[in-house]
């Protein structure tokens, strides 16, 4: 859609969230910059924006706590305008267990990220969105949830949940003109990947490579954008053709 707001990325001081900021303000978005820790890098990501001529911000914000929502939409609308693009990409520590070890609480770990993090975000952003008579919602999901690898039961439960977020938000919001949908990148290393071995996993992916940062936020900008505007509860997998 056309920038008459602003689109915030949450978790994007680094990774993923880093490369969508930068290319949603490639696109012509001012763009909230969101992080929880890691000032200086989401200094680094604003600056790189600005540089190349764009508008940005940086929020700081726990984005699984409701009142640090509130406080971060308070502070976008007045520093950069009302948000009308949401991308849903924060995350945390995704700890690999074993079912014999698994305990409730690991679950609701990963449910804080991927179910309540969007719930507060969407929720934060619908008045302006209604106001505009549109907007766009983006979950950043991950392709274990079809993956189905060996201790990620929490992780897997969880992106399988933004699944079910994504259709029933899409027909939900539908009406108002907001799309829902989801963005499921395979493995793209970034920094926490440095100096693991890729050898293995690129022989398993068709395209013979892996995905970059780039390739994710390519996708997540053109949802964004007015020629996504009748794409709507889809869930599209960035990997190569590593899950089919």
């Amino acid at each position: 859609m056309s920038p008459v707001g602003v689109a915030l990325v949450s978790g994007a001081s680094r990774g993923l969230g880093a490369a969508i900021a930068v290319r949603m303000a490639d696109e012509g978005w001012p763009v909230a910059v969101n992080y929880h820790r890691g000032q200086a890098a989401a200094e680094t990501v604003v600056g790189v924006i600005r540089q190349a001529g764009g508008v940005a911000d940086l929020f700081s914000a726990d984005v699984t706590d409701e009142q640090g929502v509130d406080h971060l939409f308070d502070e976008v609308a007045r520093r950069l305008g009302p948000v009308i693009a949401v991308v849903a990409n924060a995350t945390g520590p995704q700890p690999e267990v074993a079912l014999t070890d698994l305990a409730w609480q690991t679950y609701l770990d990963q449910l804080e990220f991927f179910v309540k993090s969007p719930t507060l975000l969407v929720q934060a952003a619908l008045p302006s969105m209604r106001e505009n008579g549109g907007g766009r919602v983006i979950l950043i999901g991950s392709d274990l949830a079809d993956r189905a690898a060996p201790l990620t039961s929490a992780y897997a439960a969880a992106k399988n949940a933004q699944v079910g977020l994504t259709k029933v938000w899409a027909k939900e919001l539908g009406a108002h003109g907001i799309t829902v949908n989801l963005v499921q990148p395979g493995w793209i290393p970034v920094e926490r990947h440095h100096g693991i071995d890729t050898a293995t996993y690129v022989a398993e992916v068709p395209l013979r490579r892996m995905g970059t940062p780039e390739d994710v936020a390519a996708t997540v900008a053109h949802l964004a954008s007015e020629a996504g505007g009748f794409i709507t509860g889809q869930r599209i997998t960035i990997n190569g053709g590593h899950v089919m």
